[in-house]
């Protein structure tokens, strides 16, 4: 069956970088794309990044364009986040998806991912 697990988070001081992991497994990220989104609690589900099968299409948005990179690692199953030069309003629970295609544009609706991680806490405060 198809999984996604995210790990990496934590509390991390403003200015500060984290690395987050998606280990996928049930699929293979070579033919889906999957994409990182977050949420803080009251809020709607934030997508932000998202890299296609291919590897060279990804898709960053502005919010986050220059700070966070989206990377994999096809050996491993996995897809990172790099997030650099945290602020406090990075706060907030990271899930990484499994989206239905093998592309990604630069639409993040909820109903383009079919699998979901069960998130990870990102804290950002001194």
């Amino acid at each position: 069956q198809v999984q996604l697990v995210e790990s990496g988070g934590g509390l991390v001081q403003p200015g500060g970088s984290l690395r987050l992991s998606c280990v996928a497994s049930g699929f293979s990220v070579e033919r889906f794309g999957v994409g990182w989104f977050r949420q803080v609690p009251g809020k709607a589900r934030e997508g932000f990044a998202c890299i296609s099968s291919n590897e060279h299409s990804t898709n960053i948005t502005e919010s986050v364009r220059g700070r966070f990179a989206i990377s994999r690692d096809t050996a491993k199953n996995t897809v990172y986040l790099q997030m650099n030069s945290l602020k406090p309003e990075d706060t907030a629970i990271y899930y990484c998806a499994k989206r239905k295609s093998f592309y990604c544009s630069g639409s993040y609706y909820p109903t383009l991912y079919d699998y979901w991680g069960q998130g990870t806490q990102v804290t950002v405060s001194s």
